[in-house]
């Protein structure tokens, strides 16, 4: 999945700083699907993982409620 979202160099234009801010237009025009991906790639990206990554049971546990 890494590989799907290269940079593209040639796609940046030069803008006013309205435009560059309205990033909201062009994330409505993408489907649901597209957003999830850009989202769990943006996950990975920041805490370092992949699809592949098992979860850190020293970190992440589950606890039965009481109720």
């Amino acid at each position: 999945m890494a590989q799907k979202f290269r940079l593209d160099r040639t796609a940046f234009k030069a803008t006013t700083a309205s435009e560059a801010d309205d990033h909201v237009s062009e994330w409505k025009n993408k489907t649901y699907i597209e957003r999830l991906e850009a989202a769990w790639y943006l996950i990975n990206q920041i805490y370092g993982t992949t699809s592949k990554t098992k979860l850190d049971r020293t970190v992440f546990s589950a606890r039965k409620r009481n109720g």
